[in-house]
């Protein structure tokens, strides 16, 4: 019984190597860390542009995520459009967010610093 159709007991079970998944099979898994930094300057753009949400959250610095959970407030102040099925964000609203971010951030205090120009007790 050897003949061509018979396999050995490691082609049949499959050798080490066998047991990875081809490409093909495998489950496509998004990226969901902060993208790298844009390599395009938001401020060389028309007004008008429009922007993934790949390149958007590259020059917000924020995960894509972030942006798909924004999306689901319909007042958040970073606005967006639905063209072909697909967000897109304008370079103006982007800019507007990102301005309106730097007026908002608060300035970091030392934990012994209060309101009263006192210090803290130890």
């Amino acid at each position: 019984m050897s003949g061509k159709d018979e396999k050995t007991s490691i082609q049949a079970l499959g050798s080490r190597d066998s047991r990875k998944m081809p490409s093909a099979t495998r489950r496509y898994r998004k990226n969901r860390g902060v993208p790298p930094p844009a390599t395009f300057d938001i401020d060389m753009l028309p007004g008008s542009s429009n922007l993934t949400t790949l390149e958007a959250a590259a020059i917000i610095r924020r995960t894509p995520g972030a942006l798909e959970q924004w999306r689901r407030d319909p007042d958040h102040s970073l606005k967006w459009r639905y063209v072909d099925g697909r967000p897109l964000y304008r370079v103006d609203a982007v800019r507007e967010y990102l301005a309106g971010c730097d007026k908002t951030t608060k300035r970091l205090q030392p934990h012994n610093v209060r309101g009263d120009d006192r210090a803290a007790r130890p």
